[in-house]
């Protein structure tokens, strides 16, 4: 009797067990179709395919590997169609910051080739076509940078600098240019010594890209510069008294040839503060650009401290 229920028993749980993987078995083909189905439908371009799965699948790894290679190429696709967008962007960008400038300077200077123009009418011709050439330059050169930054191609040599004293002697350069576009200026930066992990040039063409920035678009006669300091890292704030940033274009002002038709980037190229914030994002700080209450606008940078 007793190994009756033995052999009862034990046929019940082999049964069970039959059952069970059985069962298992079936899911497991159930899931290895469901997973052929979503691979054939994203070989054909659906990347919003995903596989649906359950906790106590024994394909749930392949199933959660596959959705995330999936939605890692679909990030890729988007940033690669973006890319695309800014580079069509700029192509359109140079037609007409190039081709427009170039036909009215081709222009001016035939006219003073072929004697048209004599006199102070000559030499007025021959200012703007020197203006004209000197905005070609600087787009040209805008643009070299970006190309270089996009492509990751810019070489960098950081080193440990003085960041007010560095900051101190870029402003020294600026003050006869604030004062030929009688520009007020004030300027607030510490005294004592604070160390900054950071590319000279590169902090150079930041703040010359925002005065640049201030001086042709903000639409002020007046730009303050400060420098506050903790032990763990500085603020840059650059302040002008102007028309302020419409709010419609305040968050985008710094992506790429953006241009707004009421911006502060309107005579420009579209470029200075995109390259401002990229320059700042290599040294690992952030930029932020805001409107003041009382009219203008104000830059702030944030460096982390060389610890």
């Amino acid at each position: 009797m007793k190994w009756t229920l033995v052999f009862f028993f034990s046929t019940i749980i082999s049964i069970c067990v039959i059952v069970y993987l059985w069962a298992k078995l079936c899911r497991v083909k159930e899931q290895i179709s469901n997973i052929k189905d979503a691979l054939e439908d994203i070989k054909k371009g659906n990347l919003n395919r995903r596989i649906l799965t359950r906790k106590s699948d024994m394909t749930k790894t392949i199933c959660y590997n596959i959705n995330e290679i999936v939605m890692n190429n679909q990030s890729q696709l988007t940033k690669l169609k973006q890319s695309e967008q800014a580079y069509k962007r700029l192509m359109t960008s140079l037609s007409h910051d190039v081709k427009t400038p170039l036909t009215s300077l081709v222009g001016y200077l035939e006219a003073i080739q072929e004697k048209i123009v004599t006199g102070e009418e000559k030499e007025e011709y021959i200012g703007v076509a020197l203006a004209k050439a000197y905005h070609l330059k600087d787009f040209v050169e805008s643009l070299f940078e970006w190309v270089k930054l996009d492509a990751k191609e810019q070489i960098f040599q950081f080193e440990i600098c003085d960041l007010n004293e560095l900051s101190r002697n870029i402003l020294a350069d600026w003050i006869p240019t604030l004062e030929d576009k009688l520009f007020g200026y004030e300027i607030d930066i510490p005294d004592l010594e604070y160390s900054v992990y950071l590319d000279r040039n590169a902090y150079v063409l930041i703040l010359n890209n925002l005065f640049q920035n201030i001086l042709l678009h903000s639409g002020g006669d007046k730009i303050r510069f400060q420098i506050f300091e903790d032990k763990v890292q500085a603020a840059i704030i650059v302040t002008d008294n102007g028309k302020g940033i419409p709010k419609k274009h305040l968050s985008h002002i710094f992506e790429r040839l953006y241009q707004g038709d009421e911006s502060r980037s309107t005579s420009g190229n579209g470029l200075g503060l995109s390259i401002v914030q990229e320059l700042v994002s290599i040294h690992s700080g952030m930029i932020r650009a805001e409107n003041l209450s009382h009219g203008g606008a104000t830059f702030t940078i944030t460096l982390p401290k060389a610890l």
